[in-house]
């Protein structure tokens, strides 16, 4: 017999009750798992990874993730972004220089075709304070074209003077350019053009000629070459016919064309053939050109020849020792001293000519108040005329008797020395003057140093007296200067 089980209605409740709390229970113990789990997978892959591809993050797990790997490659964003924009920086700097390029290249084209007047009048606008469009060009070819255009176009004078500044302009700073203008012959049409013109050569193609030739005889290989092609008489004409002012950019840029070519010695021949020496020396004087003058007597009396044609000049030494008196310009002073000192240590001749000229006096005060290297030449000068001297004192107390006796015999007393002897001059009273003069500066000289010291020790001016000082230089001798 089947034994019938009832349930009871309470108890059935309960158990319905209890499965019901351990199913909740256990939901929620796997959902925190699950959670946990995924979590850790989220840290480990750095938040981008996921177990399924295709699932979107929500929102605030989305903004956690972007602000973490912003903080993470903040710094590699920074160096990216900046790598960007250099290469645009970069991609703008070619772009700018393919586009002077091309401008380069379209002005050569120019210059080559019909329109050349635009191209040469581009070129010296390109030119001008351009290096790279300067090599650019002439590695394009724009030389020789321009070098051509000097004797294509007859009395053009706007044709002429665009191609010979566009010229100029390429050699600024640039010794290779120089070289390929000279080369391509641009002296000899620049003569050319001189010689052919039928009037007055324009004074614009004139200046702009000189210009030329000042530019391309900075290059020390254009120098003979320039020198010997007959550009010197025309820079020399120029000089001499041109601008009265001595100050205007015409007649420097002369001078210091002709100095350069002055440097080379083949080119005094071609200088001496001309009467620029005697125009030099009559131009000393004015000190807008005197220092420019003076260093180019200096390299002309670097030569025999040079030497000869200057000492020949009628009053050159008194002009030149006057040059020793100018305080007001050193340069002048230390190149007169520099020109005399050469010619002094050349030529016995000379040498006299300069102690007649009164140029001891010049070199004992050049000695006290001149610049160092002044002082140091004057020096130098002062030690070659002594010798010369006491030769001359030596053979005048010998008195052609054939003896060797020297210059100190002459003050021997009259029991011991020859009768001839007797009757020779005193030095002291051919000298009287000079002495008279060499007490003087040494007295200015103490002077001045006086003061200095007083100075310095911030004494009262009137510290030092005058009647000292008197007594102390007026014992002293040229035997304390510094010869």
């Amino acid at each position: 017999m089947a034994t019938c089980h009832r349930h009871n209605p309470t108890n059935l409740a309960a158990v319905v009750l209890d499965n019901h709390r351990s199913s909740t229970s256990l939901c929620s113990s796997f959902s925190r798992s699950s959670f946990r789990r995924k979590l850790i997978h989220s840290l480990r892959c750095g938040g981008g990874c996921s177990d399924k591809p295709k699932h979107k993050p929500l929102p605030d797990d989305d903004d956690d993730s972007r602000s973490d790997s912003t903080k993470k490659n903040g710094p590699g964003s920074e160096k990216l972004s900046e790598l960007l924009r250099l290469s645009e920086d970069d991609e703008d700097e070619v772009k700018k220089k393919t586009a002077a390029l091309d401008e380069l290249k379209n002005v050569v084209k120019g210059l080559q075709c019909d329109d050349v007047l635009w191209g040469a009048k581009q070129v010296r606008r390109l030119t001008k304070e351009d290096p790279v469009a300067r090599t650019t060009l002439a590695l394009l070819g724009a030389i020789p074209t321009l070098v051509g255009m000097l004797d294509s176009r007859g009395n053009d004078l706007d044709f002429q003077i665009s191609a010979l500044y566009a010229l100029l302009n390429l050699g600024i700073a640039n010794p290779e350019n120089k070289a390929a203008i000279v080369k391509a012959g641009a002296v000899h049409k620049m003569l050319n053009l001189i010689e052919s013109s039928d009037q007055l050569l324009d004074r614009s193609v004139a200046e702009a000629i000189v210009a030329n030739f000042l530019g391309l005889s900075a290059l020390d290989v254009n120098k003979p070459i320039i020198g010997s092609s007959g550009a010197i008489p025309f820079l020399v004409k120029m000089l001499k016919d041109g601008d009265s002012s001595s100050g205007s950019q015409a007649k420097q840029d002369t001078l210091r064309a002709l100095y350069n070519l002055s440097i080379s010695p083949s080119n005094i021949s071609p200088l001496l053939e001309t009467d620029v020496v005697q125009f030099f020396v009559s131009s000393l004087g004015d000190m807008e050109v005197s220092e420019r003058i003076l260093l180019i007597l200096s390299n002309v009396v670097s030569t025999l020849e040079g030497r000869k044609a200057v000492s020949s000049i009628p009053n050159v030494f008194p002009i030149l020792i006057d040059a020793l008196s100018w305080n007001d310009s050193p340069g002048c002073q230390e190149i007169a001293s520099y020109i005399l000192m050469v010619m002094a240590h050349k030529s016995y001749v000379d040498r006299q000519a300069m102690i007649e000229a009164g140029v001891v006096s010049a070199l004992l005060e050049l000695t006290l108040i001149g610049s160092n290297l002044a002082q140091k030449r004057a020096s130098r000068l002062l030690e070659c005329l002594r010798v010369d001297k006491g030769k001359q004192v030596s053979e005048n107390c010998v008195g052609g008797s054939g003896g060797t006796l020297s210059a100190p015999l002459c003050g021997a007393s009259p029991s011991f020395a020859d009768p001839h002897l007797q009757e020779c001059p005193d030095e002291d009273d051919m000298m009287s003057e000079e002495k008279k003069a060499v007490k003087h500066l040494v007295q200015q000289s103490l002077q001045n140093n006086m003061r200095r010291i007083v100075k310095r020790a911030n004494l009262p001016q009137d510290f030092v007296p005058s009647d000292h000082l008197k007594s102390l230089t007026s014992s002293s001798t040229s035997k304390s200067l510094p010869f």
